[in-house]
């Protein structure tokens, strides 16, 4: 589990964020989780929020009703003094309408079940005794080096994006 956000404008997405729960966050009940993703994603995109007026949307009802409450614990009460410095709205947009977070947790499911599978993979290749080694732009496996030329032809791309320039 995790908390995440998506930052949009007119209706395309700009950056996304996301993070692994804190051990001791994984204690905290639902509505608490909902309003740690708010602050997260707050906090990282301070520059772009702090004094512009803009919307924030929930699946969680129940944070509408947050800052009306007269009982609150300390941590709800250290988040809602970090909410006070934006101007937004908050709004609740249905779960099942909600096509961008249920993208960004199968996205996450699917990069972690990855993640393992290379792992796996590389045991094996240590287990033959077939050096493998792995960086950012190869993986070499023995004296064979696979490459993928995606990432320098998106950039060759951008270079020459009139939009981009």
């Amino acid at each position: 589990m995790g908390l995440g956000g998506v930052l949009m404008q007119s209706g395309k997405v700009v950056a996304y964020a996301s993070r692994q729960l804190k051990t001791h966050e994984r204690n905290y009940p639902t509505h608490d989780l909902e309003l740690a993703a708010v602050v997260f994603t707050l906090k990282i995109w301070r520059h772009y929020l702090y004094g512009s007026r803009f919307k924030v949307f929930s699946d969680h009802q129940s944070l509408r009703y947050l800052f009306d409450q007269k009982e609150l614990n300390m941590r709800q009460r250290r988040w809602l003094e970090i909410l006070k410095d934006y101007d937004f709205k908050l709004s609740y947009h249905p779960g099942k309408a909600n096509v961008v977070a249920d993208a960004l947790s199968r996205k996450s499911l699917h990069m972690s079940s990855l993640m393992v599978n290379e792992l796996d993979l590389i045991e094996e290749f240590r287990d033959l005794n077939l050096v493998c080694e792995v960086t950012p732009r190869s993986v070499r496996l023995g004296m064979l080096e696979l490459t993928n030329p995606f990432l320098e032809e998106v950039k060759e791309c951008q270079k020459r994006d009139q939009k981009l320039m």
